[in-house]
């Protein structure tokens, strides 16, 4: 006759029997303690392969307080920016011990704001990460009454909600004064739409850039980040013929500029030098390879992580972190011809 009662879950101590430890060992093996060593750690990995042991999330929250659970709120994450911010914060989050839940907005309001907080905060969630690269993001959060700690990705802290951010305007001085040095006079900005607040950013950095060498900065056509709009404004641009060079807002607008001199007989950088931004790993394939700006993806998710780690564990810290960007020299920009 078949027992047809339901087997009992495998615990913490049935996982100590088999490996031959401690229940003590076996929790500073789950909770990945360094103090065990590594042929204890494998005894015991084994044994919870072999049981099928799963830690009880909900009873720990229970003593401890956490969930261990991040909310991500996040927008626009079909673009290469804000997609690859939201990996570099899970998989920061990851390596500090947290799950990541992703709640993903339609529209940028204040009201889709509030109910994504909602949505998290019935989940009981530690902390939230907010990737909605919009100018009146930090406002709605401001005056929401969270009660976890925040962190937000792109403008500057403030006493209710941290900032992480790359250093826009830094890295397009970092492009501009790269084209400057080369000896160009006439820099165009194909710029990403100003709602966006890396996208104001970046046309400061422009500007300002321009005005402090005495050049003119009036040469601005504002795009949608899609490589559609920028193959628009490169035909646009080579028609009227003013520009030696360029600085685009993100790499896929420069992959349609490219497109569009080239199908207007101007060679790059013979004749005009292009500059993207974010270095997608396609860049380097461009035709011919695209000088970018770089973000470090990676390193934003880590300091959100660092931020929001010092905030969960009672400490005091900077209200904003800044992620220094990089130029990546290749065959799209030389001297003007």
């Amino acid at each position: 006759m078949t027992d047809s009662r339901p087997h009992r879950l495998p615990r913490l101590e049935d996982v100590a029997e088999v490996a031959g430890v401690s229940h003590q060992t076996v929790s500073r093996v789950v909770n990945n303690h360094p103090n065990v060593s590594t042929r204890t750690r494998e005894k015991v990995e084994a044994a919870i392969a072999e049981l099928g042991y799963r830690r009880n999330t909900a009873a720990r929250s229970l003593v401890t307080r956490r969930s261990q659970t991040i909310g991500v709120l996040g927008s626009e994450l079909s673009q290469y920016g804000p997609a690859n911010t939201m990996l570099g914060v899970e998989r920061a989050a990851r390596d500090a011990g947290y799950f990541v839940s992703v709640a993903a907005l339609r529209e940028v309001t204040r009201g889709g704001i509030l109910d994504a907080v909602r949505h998290f905060l019935d989940q009981s969630v530690d902390g939230i990460v907010v990737i909605v690269p919009h100018l009146e993001t930090l406002a709605a959060l401001a005056v929401l009454p969270i009660g976890v700690p925040v962190v937000a990705v792109g403008p500057n802290g403030n006493d209710t909600v941290g900032g992480v951010k790359v250093d826009q305007r830094r890295g397009a001085e970092l492009a501009v004064r790269h084209l400057i040095g080369q000896g160009h006079v006439r820099i165009g900005h194909v710029a990403g739409p100003q709602d966006w607040i890396d996208a104001v950013a970046r046309a400061e950095g422009w500007r300002s850039t321009l005005d402090s060498a005495g050049l003119d900065a009036d040469l601005v056509m504002e795009g949608d980040w899609s490589a559609g709009s920028g193959y628009d404004i490169g035909r646009r641009m080579a028609a009227a013929g003013r520009a030696t060079a360029l600085f685009v807002g993100n790499d896929q607008m420069a992959l349609g500029v490219l497109r569009a001199l080239t199908e207007a007989g101007i060679k790059v950088p013979q004749d005009v030098s292009v500059v993207g931004f974010d270095d997608q790993p396609e860049a380097g394939y461009f035709s011919p390879p695209l000088t970018v700006v770089r973000q470090d993806f990676e390193e934003l998710g880590r300091r959100c992580m660092d931020m929001m780690l010092t905030a969960l564990t009672g400490g005091e810290g900077p209200r904003t972190l800044v992620v220094e960007p990089e130029l990546i020299l290749r065959g799209s920009t030389a001297p003007p011809g």
